[in-house]
């Protein structure tokens, strides 16, 4: 005689470890979430142009070496010394954002602190208004992002600081609040024996003027950030205006020798950009 099983339901007690262990189990995976995610999100979001290879630890807890590129095809890199580490928590004094701090022995003072928000279709990246000097980075970093980076091998110190400022991107488009200011300091070239060739301010301003009057990417229809190159000193004289929307950068500008190094700058001049006369023409984008 074949008897028949009976099923008992289970007890509110059963019932409720077994869903304790499955929220459990979903509180763990973004906890355990791995290093790579984050590596991911920063490639995709700078266009393949900065990476974090050799991630290691957690998307909260973790280090990874920095490297530039030129973008997806280029076979132009490279890497900081040492390793970038970073750790994600709550930003104080909010319940919506998170906090992402960053140190690097080589380039970073302290600690670096990153506020990000996210909404529907969009993400908020914003930087502390209290802390103006933010990395230091060696210029020669700069050749990852390929022409002419690579071909003018620059070293000196690359500064950047800012007063408050926001990058928001918004259905697949980015757009900046305030402004970022590099300082090329001491720069010399592997294509001059002139050294240092001059210290230079490039200064990224996403304000213009009011959020109303916000200069217009004629191609892409998002709103851009103006860019300006000045010398601050140098034998080495350089200017020029640009525009970043996205992913995409264009420049105009010119480059000369101060009154006297001209004999010793003019080879330089001739590889920089098309001559018109004393000047070199310097075009990216």
């Amino acid at each position: 005689m074949v008897g028949t099983a009976s099923i008992r339901p289970r007890t509110p007690a059963r019932r409720w470890a077994f869903g304790g262990g499955i929220a459990g189990l979903l509180l763990a995976l973004p906890a355990l979430a791995p290093a790579n995610w984050l590596a991911d999100a920063l490639a995709q979001a700078s266009g393949g142009r900065l990476l974090l290879t050799d991630a290691r630890g957690t998307l909260w807890s973790g280090s990874a070496v920095a490297v530039l590129t030129g973008g997806p095809g280029s076979r132009d890199a490279s890497a900081l010394p040492g390793r970038l580490h970073w750790s994600v928590g709550l930003a104080p004094s909010s319940w919506s954002a998170i906090e992402l701090a960053l140190r690097q022995a080589c380039c970073i003072d302290g600690t670096m602190r990153l506020r990000l928000q996210a909404g529907i279709g969009r993400l908020r990246l914003s930087l502390p208004q209290d802390a103006p000097t933010l990395a230091r980075w060696p210029a020669a970093w700069l050749a990852g992002l390929g022409a002419p980076f690579n071909t003018l091998r620059l070293d000196g110190l690359a500064q950047l600081s800012s007063s408050g400022v926001a990058l928001e991107r918004v259905q697949g488009r980015w757009r900046m609040d305030g402004q970022l200011e590099i300082q090329l300091q001491d720069l010399s070239s592997a294509l001059s024996t002139v050294r240092p060739l001059g210290s230079y301010r490039v200064l990224l301003d996403g304000n213009g003027g009011s959020k109303d009057s916000k200069a217009v990417d004629s191609t892409r229809g998002g709103p851009t950030a103006r860019l300006s190159l000045q010398t601050l000193q140098g034998p080495l004289q350089l200017a020029g205006q640009g525009q970043w929307a996205g992913q995409t950068l264009r420049f105009r500008g010119q480059a000369q020798a101060e009154p006297g190094s001209e004999a010793m700058l003019n080879n330089l001049l001739n590889l920089l950009g098309q001559r018109q006369g004393p000047l070199a023409l310097l075009a990216i984008g």
